[in-house]
This record gives structure tokens, C-alpha cells and sequence, in this order.
């Protein structure tokens, strides 16, 4: 049974704290989005924190987002998660930014 707000487009930011840099957070995200039917990207940001956005259907999101929490789990000390407004054109693939 398929809701339909279940295949609108949600995207979601996350600011991952922790020992989230130099430890293959970026590259192992970007791997773990190939898994999922997500976009958007992942970066270091300057604070020593880590970027996220992803886009796609809430469950596409929450489970992608489940897997990054579950492989990070001993470096990740806190996060904060917003929706943000979903971007069409950003809206292909999953990629690294620098």
C-alpha cells in the first residue's frame, strides 16, 4: 500500500560532529548513496564537522541516513538533522564535494 506522500521528494540536511574527518566518512557515504535511489552530496566543512544533503523518498532518505549513522557509529558524537527545500537540480546523483 503506497502513500502518496510517500513518493514526493524530501531532502534532508545533516552537520555530523565527531571524529567525522580523515576517517573515509566522505568516500564511504558516497559508496552506502549508491545503494539508495538519493542525491546530493556530502563535504568536510572548515569546523571540522561533516555536510550532508540528502534527496529522494522519505524511506529512500531515512534508510540511507540509517546506514551513514549505523557505519559511523563510534565517530559520530552528535548530529543535526533540518529538511530543507528539495533541489531539482541536484536531483541526479549523490557526489563528494570539496
Amino acid at each position: 500500500m503506497s502513500d502518496s506522500r510517500e513518493a514526493e521528494m524530501v531532502r534532508r540536511r545533516v552537520i555530523y560532529t565527531g571524529r567525522v574527518q580523515g576517517v573515509g566518512f566522505r568516500y564511504t557515504t558516497h559508496s552506502i548513496a549508491r545503494r539508495y535511489s538519493v542525491s546530493g552530496y556530502v563535504r568536510n566543512c572548515s569546523d571540522g564537522t561533516v555536510e550532508l544533503e540528502a534527496q529522494g523518498t522519505e524511506s529512500a532518505v531515512n534508510e540511507f541516513l540509517a546506514e551513514v549513522s549505523r557505519r559511523f557509529e563510534g565517530y559520530i558524537t552528535d548530529r543535526e538533522t533540518a529538511d530543507v527545500s528539495p533541489d531539482d537540480d541536484d536531483a541526479d546523483d549523490f557526489s563528494i564535494r570539496y
